[in-house]
C-alpha cells in the first residue's frame, strides 16, 4: 500500500495512504485532508477502509482484485452512495480471471471488461476534461479580472497558439516514468 502511494506521488498525484499500522491521529489527519480535497487520492488497505464513511467518492480503483466476493462488494460500496453515481474499476491480470468470475457469480452480474487505456487515450481524456473545465469557467465564472492580461498576451501571440499553451499547462499529462511495483499485497 505504501509502495503504491509512493509511486503515485512520484507520478505527480497528490496521494496519501492509510493502513492498520498507522496511529489514530495520523489516520485522522489523512482522512481530514482527503475529505477537504487537500489530497486527490486515498490508497487504503481493506482493513483500514472498513468503517470509512466518506461522501462524494466518485471512483474506486481496486489495484488488486479482492480474494473474496464480500471484500469486493464492501470495496465498491464506498462509491455511489445516497443516490449518487460512481465507478468501480478493478485491475485484473489473466491469472486472476478465476477470482473475477467468482465475484461475478456472487454479485449475479457480469463485470464489463476493458483494456488498459493507451497513453494517447489517457492524454485525449485529460485534454477533454480540461476543455470542459475551461468552457464551464467561460460560462459560469466572472473572468473580467483576467481580461486585461489576456488582451496583452493576445497582442504578442496568436490566439490558437496561446490557447494551445493554456491547454498544455492545464492538462494533466500522464507521467511515463517507469515505476516497478512488487505486485500483489500492496
Amino acid at each position: 500500500m505504501d509502495e503504491l502511494a509512493e509511486a503515485l506521488n512520484k507520478s505527480g498525484y497528490s496521494v496519501e495512504g492509510i493502513h492498520g499500522d498507522m496511529t489514530q491521529s495520523r489516520r485522522d489527519s489523512v482522512m481530514y485532508q482527503f475529505r477537504n480535497g487537500n489530497i486527490e487520492f486515498l490508497v487504503a488497505t481493506d482493513v483500514a477502509a472498513r468503517g470509512l464513511d466518506i461522501t462524494g467518492v466518485t471512483h474506486i480503483i481496486n489495484f488488486d482484485i479482492p480474494q473474496d466476493p464480500e471484500s469486493y462488494v464492501h470495496r465498491i460500496g464506498r462509491t455511489g452512495r445516497a443516490g449518487q453515481t460512481g465507478l468501480a474499476v478493478t485491475l485484473v491480470t489473466p491469472r486472476e480471471i478465476y477470482h473475477l468470475k467468482t465475484i461475478e457469480r456472487h454479485v449475479k452480474s457480469r463485470i464489463r471488461r476493458m483494456p488498459v487505456p493507451t497513453i494517447a487515450e489517457v492524454l485525449d481524456g485529460q485534454q477533454s476534461l480540461t476543455m470542459d473545465k475551461l468552457m464551464r469557467t467561460v460560462k459560469n465564472e466572472d473572468t473580467s479580472r483576467y481580461r486585461q492580461s489576456a488582451e496583452s498576451l493576445l497582442n504578442d501571440t496568436d490566439s490558437v497558439t496561446l490557447l494551445a499553451a493554456a491547454l498544455k499547462m492545464l492538462t494533466r499529462e500522464p507521467d511515463t516514468t517507469s515505476i516497478k511495483l512488487r505486485g500483489e499485497g500492496l
